[in-house]
């Protein structure tokens, strides 16, 4: 595994952890947000280079060996080191990796985990005191083996600054994006998001993963029109009898096959909307005041609406549009957000 040229960059440097075992999901993820080609971002996006953690060739999910050229000297150089899963979450982490991982981001590199990598997070001690997230399945396990770390497991990601970690396999890919996000901002994050056909951001977390029934299909194409509707409605009021009536059902009905069809109560369904309708107003139209985004996506008051921010994404409205309304540019290229 050659690393690509990167001379023409001048981006952050991305290092992705390459270690015997490697979990070539976390890994393509890793690969196609910031090692991609994409000369439609100009020369101030990632580099990326893979680091082998061990000699090879190395094994790989998927029957696959791997042969990388660098080892963890390149971590010096590194702005963004990823930690695509590990081998077993009860394994030991190598030592040198322990001390690399400690002294680059001692230095100010960001250190990121993905899926099972919170293990070797954990054991490099970056995660005492912090909040940090992985698999469901391996919650107990990381609680368990490391208390000093507060372990979430409804969230798909937590970013912890410095250290940041994500939620099961497919989570990669949300944090990946909240990366570009807050480096290049909410445009380039988009256009990453659509080549990768993926939503640029999930609200929720992964509980609703954790053995729930998949709802009916007929059950989904019953409620779209009216989830439709509702979408188009976010700044009116949405009684519960109302909706159940669109639907052509008794309340208790309605309620039982809509959280059967989106996981969420109606409630927790139009509030998720009205967040996503006020961040998507914040990032995109600068013009409008908070007020007003209060108002057309449905809370009413900036009071309510900051409450929600809070509650639910642990900054102010005020702040979110500071982070990601506006993306700097040179020339014609994105660069990154300071």
């Amino acid at each position: 595994m050659p690393n690509s040229s990167v001379s023409a960059l001048r981006g952050p440097h991305v290092v992705a952890l390459v270690y015997d075992g490697l979990c070539t999901f976390e890994f393509g993820v890793a690969y196609e947000i910031f090692g991609l080609p994409r000369p439609e971002m100009g020369d101030h996006w990632y580099r990326f280079s893979a680091c082998g953690i061990e000699s090879g060739p190395l094994r790989a999910a998927g029957g696959l060996l791997v042969q990388v050229d660098q080892g963890l000297e390149l971590l010096e150089d590194a702005d963004l080191i990823i930690v695509p899963g590990w081998r077993g979450i009860a394994l030991p982490v190598p030592a040198p990796l322990v001390a690399a991982l400690q002294a680059a981001n001692s230095r100010g590199a960001r250190v990121m985990s993905l899926c099972s990598g919170v293990a070797v997070l954990a054991a490099a001690g970056l995660l005492a005191g912090r909040k940090a997230t992985t698999h469901w399945r391996y919650v107990d396990s990381i609680a368990a083996r490391y208390p000093d770390v507060a372990v979430d497991a409804d969230v798909l990601y937590v970013d912890e600054g410095a250290v940041l970690t994500a939620a099961g396999s497919a989570a990669a890919i949300d944090l990946c994006l909240h990366v570009v996000r807050r480096d290049f901002g909410p445009e380039a994050a988009n256009s990453v998001a659509r080549r990768l056909v993926v939503p640029p951001h999930r609200e929720g977390g992964q509980a609703q993963y954790i053995e729930t029934p998949v709802p009916r299909e007929r059950e989904g194409a019953r409620l779209g029109p009216l989830l439709e509707w509702m979408r188009q409605r976010l700044d009116e009021e949405q009684p519960i009898r109302l909706l159940a009536m669109r639907a052509g059902m008794s309340v208790r009905t309605f309620q039982r096959r809509f959280e059967a069809t989106t996981g969420m109560s109606p409630g927790e369904w139009l509030m998720t909307e009205r967040l996503r309708l006020a961040r998507d107003l914040l990032e995109k139209n600068a013009m409008i005041s908070l007020d007003d985004v209060a108002v057309a996506s449905g809370f009413g008051s900036l009071a309510t609406m900051r409450h929600h921010f809070r509650a639910r994404l642990a900054v102010s409205p005020s702040d979110y549009r500071k982070r990601f309304a506006t993306v700097k540019r040179v020339g014609s290229a994105l660069s990154p957000l300071r």
